[in-house]
């Protein structure tokens, strides 16, 4: 077997704002679909990421502010005290092994159904645009529901769910939070002029349709200190609907990633691509270029393997690296790369829903 830590330093500590990690491995966010309609991680989450815990840093699975924020049956949330406790179990079993664990905090606007929303009201978005694509709910797979526009006046209440599940998150014991400002979710639908088409404060120019993300991420920075607030972004992703990139990605992302500068974050998480399939970009859209303009801590994140990581990170493109998929079946991941031992391929079957099976019965060692 090979040494990796010879080749790379990625097995080496980081410092990210005020967050140290005992290496630059990253368990990217992975949504595992296995919490009750409370949507309340309990004993079984708690091993689940406990297991992963010499991952560096674990972005824990993307994580419900509000009852509006769902978009997706057995998903976890952090809007109520009995989803704090049971986040407490999660993070104590981390910091017992070892780990350091941030939440990620999501709202998905306009994916969603009006089966998944308080008292079957429907979905909120920048604008009344209906996603394509169908979402899980406890009757199966329907199709997502027409949104309608938040009002100008209801955004205030929107970032005040933000700063109430950013400050439950530190009461459940997170070592930081993530702004989750990605995958065509509600705050990527403001960014993108495909989804936004308001005429207020927060829609029209590159500047009005950055500002729920600026404003949300202001008001974490408030709680959390910017020392321990990482955003993550993903200029050309689709997912969430099948949602068309801006029309003009290098200056709506580029103007984003400058004015995040200004909060001195402790990490940028960019989804370099297409979320889980492809690296392929627009021929007008240079990723490498718009990561630059970040002066922080950069995640690479998107179909990495080891060698690609390694390259990347020599050429100080990266200062850590996320994996997903690879942590499912692989919860020794960083020391399965390091010695260079054979990996599991999960199963598809496996990733979402039921119990134990495919989720916490991985084998570990045996190099």
């Amino acid at each position: 077997m090979i040494d990796n830590s010879i080749r790379t330093d990625l097995f080496n500590p980081l410092t990210l704002g005020a967050i140290e990690l005992r290496n630059r491995i990253v368990m990217a966010p992975v949504t595992r679909s296995r919490y009750g309609e409370d949507g309340v991680p309990g004993e079984l989450q708690a091993l689940y990421y406990a297991q992963r815990a010499s991952a560096g840093l674990i972005i824990a699975e993307a994580t419900n502010i509000s009852p509006q924020g769902r978009g997706y049956a057995a998903t976890p949330g952090i809007w109520n005290e009995e989803q704090v406790a049971g986040w407490k179990k999660v993070t104590d079993a981390v910091h017992a092994a070892g780990g350091k664990i941030v939440s990620q905090l999501w709202h998905v606007g306009r994916f969603s159904s009006v089966d998944l929303q308080p008292e079957g009201t429907a979905p909120v978005a920048p604008s009344a645009i209906k996603a394509e694509g169908d979402t899980y709910t406890v009757d199966g797979f329907v199709p997502v529901s027409m949104p309608r526009a938040l009002e100008t006046e209801e955004i205030p209440a929107i970032i005040e769910q933000y700063k109430r599940a950013a400050e439950n998150a530190m009461r459940a014991g997170f070592d930081g939070v993530e702004v989750h400002s990605a995958n065509s979710y509600l705050l990527d639908q403001f960014l993108r002029d495909s989804t936004n088409h308001r005429s207020d404060r927060y829609g029209g120019s590159i500047e009005n349709r950055a500002r729920l993300t600026l404003e949300v991420t202001e008001a974490i920075v408030q709680i959390w200190g910017n020392e321990r607030v990482g955003i993550r972004l993903s200029p050309v992703t689709p997912d969430a609907g099948n949602t068309p990139p801006d029309s003009n990605v290098m200056a709506m992302y580029g103007y984003v990633i400058q004015q995040l500068n200004r909060f001195e974050l402790a990490y940028l998480h960019f989804v370099e691509g297409a979320t889980a399939t492809s690296r392929e970009v627009p021929a007008d859209v240079d990723m490498d270029a718009l990561s630059a303009q970040f002066n922080g801590p950069f995640i690479g994140n998107n179909n990495y393997d080891l060698e690609l990581a390694i390259e990347r990170r020599a050429q100080g493109r990266i200062n850590a690296v996320a994996f997903g998929r690879l942590f499912i079946a692989n919860p020794d991941l960083v020391e399965r790369l390091r010695r260079g031992a054979a990996l599991t391929i999960a199963p598809r079957e496996s990733y979402y829903g039921g119990g134990a099976k495919g989720y916490t019965d991985w084998p570990v060692g045996n190099y």
